[in-house]
């Protein structure tokens, strides 16, 4: 039942009702098992197909400038697509992974929870710029890396350990660009920024966290498994303006931030 519940959630396009039969579930999460001999689906197309436009990552809008409430509207459009994608991914990684301890399906669960409300947070300042979600095209980067990610070792990599790590250093990228801008505006979306970097910290731990769980597992060495999953799916992963203060939170140790980092950095 609970993840027949999962799948019906995953696959809602409808928000307000995706979000409700969540809050339903969570609410009464200690009512269900996590057992199941069932495999899970397979999905072809992310749920927000049907209300968003998926063109390549390089069609998307561009985010430059903030001086308009178009320019603001896009950039906060492709954060709101981030954070829903991001609830969509981690019910995902409760739907596929089964028979694992309840911790897991816990934290992948008080995850979504949180994404949910990140999202509701961007998301009402998106439209107080007069645009709303859907209005300008996305891209399904994050949707491929879930299909290409069926087991958990890369899943856990890929996903919390890369993209998530990647929006801890994106996060404050972005804050640090708005914080010049003589615009009220802006700080409202940097206080909901600066929350929304605070919370993803642990969200990455948690990620750090079932990786390392299934490399000890699997009697694997996690950096030198880590590089060999990401060697394997991205060509140039050496990365500049890494966060570092907020990586070493969420798990990476100073020796992995240094392998990743284009440039000299010290932790």
């Amino acid at each position: 039942m609970f993840y027949e519940k999962l799948e019906q959630i995953i696959t809602c396009d409808n928000i307000p009702q995706k979000f409700k039969m969540f809050n339903d579930l969570y609410q009464n999460i200690d009512k269900f098992n996590f057992k199941s001999d069932k495999s899970p689906k397979i999905f072809t197309k992310p749920s927000y197909a049907s209300f968003c436009k998926i063109v390549p990552p390089a069609k998307v809008p561009r985010r430059r400038g903030f001086n308009t409430p178009e320019k603001k509207a896009i950039l906060l459009h492709a954060i709101v697509h981030i954070e829903y994608s991001a609830i969509d991914l981690a019910l995902d990684a409760c739907y596929r992974f089964r028979n694992l301890p309840k911790e897991y399906y816990l934290d992948w669960l008080e995850v979504a929870n949180d994404e949910i409300r990140h999202f509701n947070s961007i998301n009402s300042l998106l439209e107080k710029t007069g645009y709303k979600y859907g209005d300008f095209p996305v891209h399904d980067s994050l949707f491929e890396a879930s299909q290409k990610t069926q087991d958990l070792l890369s899943r856990m990599a890929i996903i919390p350990r890369w993209y998530e790590a990647n929006g801890l250093d994106a996060n404050e990228k972005i804050i640090k660009k708005l914080s010049k801008i003589k615009d009220p505006f802006a700080k409202e979306v940097i206080k909901a920024l600066e929350i929304i970097l605070e919370e993803e910290i642990p969200h990455v731990s948690k990620g750090d966290k079932w990786f390392k769980w299934e490399c000890r597992k699997k009697n694997l060495d996690p950096i030198k498994t880590y590089f060999q999953i990401v060697d394997n799916f991205f060509k140039d992963w050496k990365k500049k303006d890494i966060n570092v203060a907020a990586r070493l939170k969420a798990g990476f140790s100073c020796n992995e931030l240094k392998i990743l980092s284009k440039e000299k950095i010290e932790c």
